[in-house]
């Protein structure tokens, strides 16, 4: 498991939990890991634009511009590369919400910051939703990205000084970002990611709502 030194009251950066295929050793060279994370982000860019299934080892080499066997030395086959892509869109998710510009990171209302982190979750989803829907199936509750995630949402509740028993309020609506449950409105019930999005945004401000927006 992974950390980064903390901010202000924000909680600690965690990984997935055990060290993945392809994931940075605690020893990595930097340039080394400064390669896994371009080869990471030319994934990420591949399963946007191309779907899961558009993401080869043969396409990943061509995006990033190397060898074929630096990808199958880095990854060593195509479930490493799933499984650290999925451990690099979380540290990519947590540093954002934690660290980066608003609204997603601080600088913006706690209001603003709960809609950004429910959308930019759902777009996570949408790239890699079959890796987040079995990490949750591997019990997701006591520890681990849900833990951080659900602090982050208990600290920004909280800044909006609502009433209730917090806690299980994020929890509540955490459980709308359940991967299981958003690839189902997608591929079952044909919501696109934008209107779970709107969904996400009205349950957020009634949630919070008549309380004064402070920052």
């Amino acid at each position: 498991m992974s950390y980064s030194t903390p901010k202000s009251d924000e909680p600690p950066l965690l990984g997935i939990g055990r060290p993945l295929p392809g994931s940075a050793e605690p020893v990595e060279r930097a340039d080394a890991a400064r390669n896994r994370a371009l080869l990471l982000d030319a994934a990420q860019q591949l399963v946007r634009e191309h779907g899961v299934d558009g993401l080869t080892m043969d396409a990943l080499a061509k995006r990033a511009g190397v060898g074929k066997g630096t990808v199958f030395r880095r990854f060593g086959n195509r479930t490493g590369l799933m499984l650290a892509l999925l451990d690099h869109s979380e540290q990519k998710f947590q540093a954002a919400f934690m660290f980066g510009p608003a609204p997603l990171g601080p600088g913006a209302s706690p209001i603003d910051r709960l809609i950004a982190f429910g959308r930019t979750r759902l777009l996570d989803i949408e790239v890699e939703g079959d890796l987040h829907r079995a990490a949750e199936a591997d019990g997701r509750f006591g520890a681990g990205p849900y833990a951080l995630h659900k602090a982050h949402v208990v600290l920004l509740l909280r800044a909006t000084r609502i009433d209730g028993e917090i806690p299980l309020i994020a929890d509540s609506l955490l459980s709308t970002l359940s991967a299981a449950l958003v690839i189902h409105q997608v591929e079952v019930l044909g919501y696109p990611r934008e209107q779970i999005g709107d969904n996400w945004e009205w349950l957020v401000r009634r949630v919070v709502s008549p309380v004064s927006q402070v920052e």
